[in-house]
């Protein structure tokens, strides 16, 4: 089967490899100049099955007037969607296919031999009584849906973490074992090599204008050459809209920005390096902060609307006065490099995984801040569905016909 994937971040990457495997000639079509090149970039890092959810808390920001109003029917929908019903419903569904999707990114990891600066071991902090006693619907989650998991006082978590600061306001955490940190933009690389060795065709610098749907898909590239396959699967995140809109599907699909700090840590003679063993989420501030090799990454922010290129300078300062607040003097600053990216999410959290409505358009797309800890899943799912087979996992929340 001839298959068109637009998009080359991790959703599209991962799933080129998977179509690739099972035997799709596979050409992969992205606007960028490299493979995971904008929203799966700079991210968090954060592997975590464990701990993933179907809501975002948007904020604002300087957002005002007509700007704010062009998003409350997106705003309607995500609070219609946090009834607690559908918001438990939701959450389940994520939490079987993130599961699934760490198991694969394991098995890829073992077989092809993968070095992508992983490291396991989550804590999710809590700074005192407040965040333990609100974490207790969590805890209740965690032990309703199996999933191993540790709450651990602050002695153990400054063993687990001993670069911790001596005056890191941790009162307890949820240790979660076999979540973890890894580099996603190096995964996604790697990956694509592998794709590249079962023969897909990754074609950089490659815009795509439109699509054509049928029995024979196209894909209308920028000069407006029309190339047909017999599939077309959609990973363009953000950018998956304006393709889609002219095939009558209107994905209420979102930008929510996310910002990531990352900065070289500092490095004495004769001592190990200090900061973060693996990953760390402070719960109640939303932000991450993990070791990447020889560097660590603080990550967080929400904000709604908005360009990727307008950086505004406060969640800069807010993830710095963070990372200082829990590894002081770990990271060398100054060296620091800052990235702000759009996180393309649906108002209710889940993705849209599976049959588009339009003959031989398929979707992957709309993992909105989990998209590196569903991508390996979430690329499985396509690959079955496309070749005819039925999901590994059911695909009623992941449907496009939910948002409808």
């Amino acid at each position: 089967m001839r298959v068109a994937v637009i998009g080359a971040g991790i959703a599209g990457v991962t799933t080129a490899y998977e179509l690739a495997r099972q035997g799709d000639e596979v050409t992969v079509y992205e606007r960028g100049s490299s493979v995971a090149g904008e929203a799966s970039f700079a991210g968090g890092g954060i592997v975590a099955a464990g701990h993933v959810a179907p809501r975002v808390l948007p904020d604002l920001g300087d957002m005002g007037g007509l700007r704010a109003l062009a998003h409350v029917p997106w705003l309607w929908r995500w609070w219609r969607a946090g009834r607690p019903a559908v918001l438990a419903a939701n959450r389940r569904a994520l939490q079987q296919l993130a599961h699934d999707s760490r198991e694969r990114m394991l098995e890829l990891t073992r077989a092809q031999g993968l070095e992508y600066e992983q490291e396991p071991g989550l804590l999710v902090l809590l700074r005192d009584e407040r965040d333990l006693k609100a974490a207790h619907a969590t805890l209740a989650l965690l032990a309703e849906w199996g999933v191993p998991h540790e709450l651990v006082d602050a002695a153990r978590c400054r063993a687990l973490e001993p670069g911790l600061a001596e005056s890191a306001p941790v009162h307890a955490a949820i240790h979660l074992a076999q979540d973890g940190v890894g580099n996603c933009r190096l995964f996604a690389q790697q990956l694509k090599t592998q794709a590249q060795r079962l023969g897909a065709d990754f074609r950089l610098d490659a815009a795509v204008r439109g699509i054509t749907p049928g029995a024979h898909p196209g894909v209308v590239d920028d000069d407006g050459q029309a190339h047909e396959f017999d599939a077309v699967v959609v990973c363009a995140g953000a950018q998956a809209a304006p393709l889609l809109t002219p095939l009558g599907l209107r994905l209420p699909l979102l930008p929510v920005h996310g910002y990531s700090v990352t900065a070289p840590l500092r490095h004495l003679d004769g001592l190990p390096r200090p900061g973060p063993r693996a990953a760390l989420i402070d719960e109640r501030m939303g932000v991450t902060i993990a070791r990447l090799g020889q560097r660590v990454r603080a990550s967080g922010g929400a904000v709604l609307g908005g360009s990727a290129a307008k950086v505004e300078v406060e969640p800069l300062r807010r993830l710095y006065r963070l990372l200082e607040e829990w590894f002081d003097g770990a990271a060398v600053t100054r060296e620091a490099q800052h990235w702000k990216g759009a996180q393309p999410t649906l108002p209710d959290g889940p993705p849209v995984l599976g049959a588009s409505g339009a003959p031989g358009v398929w979707l992957n797309v709309g993992h909105g801040a989990s998209g590196w800890t569903l991508a390996c899943g979430s690329a499985r799912v396509l690959a079955e569905v496309v070749a005819g087979r039925a999901a590994p996992i059911d695909l009623e929340r992941f449907s496009v016909a939910r948002l409808k």
